[in-house]
């Protein structure tokens, strides 16, 4: 039996829509930083595999509620993963300072510059050292029809307004939650031992977040001007990594994975979104 956690998430509802049989849950259901509650639950469910899609997101509220953050990224993973279930758990590229410039592999040095990027780590750590059998997944920019997202916020943006300015010196790749999910489920019979480790996916190509924003209101036919701004000018609590593209071969050659580029993907979100 698979449990899916983080349900209402973004990537949790696209994997709902497709593995039908899995049990959902999300917080209501399941406090993952309740130890005795998820080793009881996955017991009496009978769970032997898990996708964790649950986490602590709010980059900049995570600055001042690391408490919190802690336990729903590092504390939840370490409980799910002392289960003794399979488990495929979701992580992300802030767990890199983004000072590189050649894509980062699953193998590079960590270097986390945020509260989020750090309890992130932690979780991967505690999945290392508790899952018998896992499959860690780092991926970046993450959007859907679900959810709330920068897709949809820029679509918002776009017709309430005319000009928008956006940063364009933050570097990495849109995701399409629905080729993650893709990726997921090509990845589920395969996972053992052997295929056991640490995973970059996004989808192909480079962007900055303005040449995003740009290609948004391009496919979505909004004639908002889009205007490009440093970080410097655009103040967050957090910082960000400038760079985050990841390596995808690692993912692509164990699994035998075809990737689209992120152009792609997003023309099929917004046809979704029927926009």
């Amino acid at each position: 039996m698979i449990l899916i956690t983080g349900s209402n998430g973004q990537l949790g509802k696209e994997l709902s829509l497709s593995l039908k049989d899995a049990i959902l849950t999300d917080v209501k259901e399941l406090d993952i930083t309740n130890e005795k509650k998820v080793k009881d639950f996955v017991n009496e469910k009978k769970i032997d595999l898990i996708i964790n899609c649950a986490a602590y997101t709010a980059v900049d509220k995570a600055e001042d509620d690391e408490d919190l953050a802690n336990k729903i990224n590092a504390l939840g993973p370490k409980n799910l993963a002392m289960t003794g279930a399979k488990i495929i758990h979701i992580s992300t590229d802030y767990v890199f300072d983004g000072m590189h410039n050649i894509p980062y592999t699953p193998d590079d040095k960590t270097n986390p510059i945020s509260v989020y990027g750090k309890t992130k780590l932690d979780g991967e750590n505690a999945i290392i050292k508790y899952a018998k059998e896992y499959v860690i997944i780092r991926t970046a920019w993450l959007y859907s029809s679900y959810g709330n997202n920068f897709v949809k916020t820029m679509i918002k943006l776009g017709k309430e307004k005319e000009v928008l300015d956006v940063v364009s010196d933050q570097i990495g790749t849109p995701t399409y939650a629905f080729d993650l999910k893709e990726a997921i489920i090509q990845i589920l019979p395969k996972l053992n031992k052997k295929t056991s480790g640490i995973y970059h996916f996004t989808n192909e190509g480079v962007a900055s977040w303005y040449d995003f924003a740009r290609k948004i209101m391009e496919l979505s036919k909004i004639k908002c001007l889009v205007y490009p701004i440093s970080s410097s000018q655009y103040k967050t609590k957090a910082k960000r990594p400038f760079y985050s593209i990841l390596d995808k071969a690692k993912i692509k050659s164990i699994f035998n994975l075809k990737i689209e580029h992120w152009e792609d993907a997003l023309k099929r979100c917004l046809e979704k979104m029927s926009v």
